[in-house]
């Protein structure tokens, strides 16, 4: 049984939404609360493994559940990169080569193993083990990308921000008007909209002096869950309504 939600418009919003407060989350315990990079990335690890379980041993597709494990690999993806990037002094660019590295050797082994990287076919244990473990590097490698445009490129968080952006009209414009493989869109999607979640969360949480809007790791935080949890009860109602329609015209 596929435990994956439906790949629609509401999914890129909520995946965004996701990826962003991960970013906004994870400075949150990091840097406002001075946790420090490395107990940050321990704690949101653990709290990561532990969804990630409870994801795993699911008979069935749970929202809630689903999008809890996604909101853990971007806060924790978060912390990795910058203990990375930062404390183990690696840099941005170091850092995301590094990370590109691990996430293709993921999708090799995983596309030997199973023939195909397309998420309708995560109905194993062993791909779902596979499809999460992608999901966390590419978390990950989008926060050092997101940190390398917005920090070391030069085109700040605003710039950083409209040029992934860009990108991902690119690859909606690919999936309208080209013969490129569908799987392989969706996964450049997945990536590019980490770093557009980092790069985004800058903007809402850094100081106007920096280019942000100041809204704080707290407010932009609390914004982002509750945009979220709107988005979730909403698909959650919408399925439940299309299947209880569904099983109406059956009868």
């Amino acid at each position: 049984m596929n435990k994956l939600p439906q790949i629609t418009a509401f999914f890129w919003i909520m995946k965004i939404c996701a990826t962003t407060l991960g970013e906004t989350a994870g400075d949150l315990l990091s840097m406002t609360l001075q946790v420090g990079y490395a107990v940050s990335s321990t704690i949101l690890i653990g709290v990561f493994l532990a969804t990630l379980v409870a994801q795993l041993v699911s008979k069935r597709y749970n929202p809630l559940l689903y999008w809890a494990v996604i909101l853990a690999t971007s806060t924790a993806g978060t912390t990795m990169s910058d203990y990375m990037d930062r404390t183990l002094g690696l840099g941005y660019a170091t850092g995301s080569m590094i990370l590109v590295t691990i996430l293709l050797a993921i999708f090799a082994f995983w596309h030997l193993s199973v023939g195909s990287l397309s998420v309708k076919n995560v109905k194993t244990p062993k791909v779902e083990l596979l499809y999460w473990t992608a999901i966390l590097f590419s978390n990950t490698l989008g926060t050092a990308l997101g940190d390398f445009l917005a920090d070391t490129s030069g085109l700040g968080f605003a710039g950083g921000a409209f040029l992934i952006a860009s990108l991902l009209a690119l690859v909606l414009a690919a999936h309208y008007f080209s013969k490129i493989s569908g799987v392989l869109l969706f996964w450049i999607a997945f990536v590019l909209t980490r770093p557009f979640g980092a790069t985004l969360g800058d903007v809402l949480t850094k100081s106007h002096e920096k280019g942000g809007l100041n809204f704080g790791t707290v407010g932009s935080s609390i914004v982002l869950v509750s945009i979220l949890g709107v988005c979730i009860l909403f698909t959650t109602l919408r399925q439940k309504k299309l299947t209880v329609a569904g099983s109406s015209n059956h009868e």
